[in-house]
């Protein structure tokens, strides 16, 4: 086999290989977005999940003993006031 011979060979084989390495370099970046668009969906479902979390426990505390009747009721003072203040803003 000639050197050129040879040469030619050793490029068909980079060319294949470059080939090949593009296509899983394409697989991987569709791979990237599935699990980039899981994450964003677990992350929504977490904070969904958080909120009615905070809403049991506040439903939990406005029947619950007399110390946790205090705790869920100031949280929904701070929370309207938190809305007052907002809604203040909003006027001006």
């Amino acid at each position: 086999m000639t050197e050129l011979e040879t040469l030619e060979q050793s490029l068909q084989t980079l060319l294949t290989r470059f080939s090949s390495l593009q296509d899983e370099n394409f697989a991987l970046h569709e791979e990237n977005e599935r699990q980039r668009e899981e994450i964003l969906r677990s992350h929504a479902e977490l904070l969904k999940l958080q909120s009615e979390h905070r809403n049991l426990l506040i439903a939990k505390g406005l029947t619950g003993d007399s110390e946790e009747q205090i705790k869920a009721k100031q949280h929904l003072t701070n929370l309207i006031a938190s809305i007052d203040r907002v809604i203040e803003i909003l006027k001006q």
